[in-house]
């Protein structure tokens, strides 16, 4: 790997006095366009193409060279020089690409010229109809015959010269876009790789469903969550933490290779990796394991950086290069955490034991468990060290409720997590169908949330029940979609999703 760093101050932010002010500038030209009998927001424009593809129609055209065709164009005003005869724009499409714009006298006259010069101002969505010629300059440029207002911005761009504070990309993503090729990039990002989730289920004979976000009972993950009402039931409801519960279903009815991606709700912590309202996919395969899912995962997850990216090595935020290629490593938990400590911790291992273990490194567990401890001790010395995208394997059944029990072993459940960047990626599992054993394990979760554990999962009658029908031996997994950009980008939870949830 390779990196490099690059230091922009933010941009100061203008200050409320500054904004009014410019503001109620911004109102008095939108009243004097309308007083004008013009449009400060008219419902269409006769616009014949679209900046980017006169770009691209016009890659290198010769300086002050002619073309003798006539376009309409419209974009956002990101540059502005007013000049005696002569006024100059450049204009910004959706994805980012400009095109400048001329207004001179010669063309459009003494009266739409002053209307310009009055009425237009940086952030205004302009309309302009014009001959595409190259400028003196060289640059790709309509040289205007007709103009009007597609939209009048009553605020202010910020400076686009410098960069946006994070707080401001963040809670105003709508200037990043316009600002930052990089915020543009992520979604165009995002969009192709969650596509190219969807080609690959698709390419395996799976079916996309959708399932329930207001639940009566939460499950399918060992998480707090958001509680609300309803009034025309009268009853408490959750926003889901996850769809488990709900596509296992579908896999009892007979809809063998099930997946989803949508919404998931935790009423937890925020930090770099988590966000309270998160994008989710988790899959089903009937007939499948935790092997076969492990398979699926690593393929997925190579197509999306393929596709996103254009390679499987791809170039994070920072200039790091991540290489996604090839097969991956699996480990199992116990090996590597003893491996690593030079302790012999198994699943025999007593909790006493572990606790003294723990001690000796200041590794603490709230409400511990065996399983809680072997994964913060697991943590502490192995997951530090991950470089290469890694499945993690065999965990403690404890905190693995759904999970089916190791199949050689004894007090383990097949349970993989993918470590990539340093986080956790995915997780897949052999599931749990014995609705006896899942009983069980309910049961022993309630006692855990009759404790205090908040976490814990509640016994669902409801799914027992489906489970008692014959559910056939299945594979799961589970990937945060936010996670995997943030893998293939090398930004932030908060950087991936959109419009994130900000206090």
């Amino acid at each position: 790997m390779s990196k490099t760093t690059a230091v922009h101050e933010p941009a100061a932010e203008p200050t409320d006095e500054e904004l009014s002010e410019q503001t109620q500038v911004r109102l008095a030209k939108r009243a004097r366009l309308i007083e004008s009998g013009a449009e400060a927001y008219p419902v269409s424009l006769p616009i014949t193409t679209t900046i980017p593809a006169v770009r691209a129609k016009y890659p290198n055209l010769e300086t002050d060279a002619t073309t003798g065709e006539t376009v309409a164009v419209a974009g956002r005003v990101v540059h502005l020089r007013n000049t005696g005869k002569l006024c100059f724009a450049s204009l910004q499409s959706g994805d980012g690409a400009r095109i400048q714009a001329m207004v001179s006298l010669a063309e459009v006259g003494q009266e739409s010229l002053d209307g310009w010069k009055d009425l237009v101002d940086l952030g205004d969505h302009v309309f302009v109809s014009g001959e595409v010629i190259s400028s003196r300059r060289g640059e790709l440029s309509v040289l205007v015959k007709e103009w009007k207002v597609a939209s009048k911005a009553v605020r202010p761009l910020p400076n686009l010269h410098a960069e946006l504070s994070e707080e401001t990309r963040v809670r105003s993503r709508y200037l990043d876009l316009i600002a930052r090729e990089g915020a543009r990039q992520m979604v165009r990002s995002r969009s192709r790789a969650v596509a190219s989730l969807r080609a690959t289920f698709d390419h395996h004979g799976y079916i996309e469903v959708e399932t329930p976000m207001l639940q009566t009972m939460h499950g399918g993950a060992s998480a707090r969550p958001f509680v609300t009402h309803s009034n025309a039931f009268d009853t408490e409801l959750f926003l889901r933490i996850a769809p488990e519960l709900f596509l296992k279903r579908a896999v009892v009815g007979g809809i063998e290779r099930v997946f989803e991606i949508n919404r998931n709700f935790r009423n937890e912590g925020a930090d770099s990796t988590h966000s309270p309202e998160f994008a989710m996919l988790e899959a089903y395969q009937a007939y499948g394991d935790y092997n076969q899912m492990a398979d699926l995962t690593q393929e997925m997850i190579q197509n999306a950086a393929f596709d996103a990216e254009g390679s499987h090595e791809v170039t994070w935020a920072d200039g790091t290069r991540y290489d996604f290629g090839g097969e991956w490593d699996r480990i199992s938990m116990y090996d590597s955490l003893n491996a690593a400590s030079g302790w012999q911790v198994t699943a025999d291992t007593t909790l006493d034991e572990l606790l003294a273990l723990a001690q000796t490194v200041a590794v603490e567990v709230q409400q511990p468990t065996h399983g809680k401890l072997v994964e913060e001790l697991w943590e502490h010395f192995v997951k530090p060290h991950l470089e290469r995208p890694t499945f993690v394997m065999d965990f403690p059944v404890d905190t693995s409720p759904l999970v089916r029990a190791h199949r050689s072993k004894p007090g383990l459940v097949e349970k993989w997590d993918l470590y990539v960047r340093g986080f956790e990626l995915a997780t897949g599992y052999s599931e749990l169908v014995d609705p006896v054993v899942q009983r069980e394990r309910f049961v022993e979760q309630a006692k855990l949330a009759a404790a205090g554990d908040l976490e814990a999962m509640r016994l669902d009658e409801e799914f027992l029940r489906a489970l008692e029908y014959g559910m056939p031996p299945s594979g799961g997994m589970g990937m945060g979609i936010d996670r995997l950009l943030m893998a293939l980008t090398g930004l932030g939870i908060r950087e991936t999703i959109l419009f994130p949830l900000v206090k």
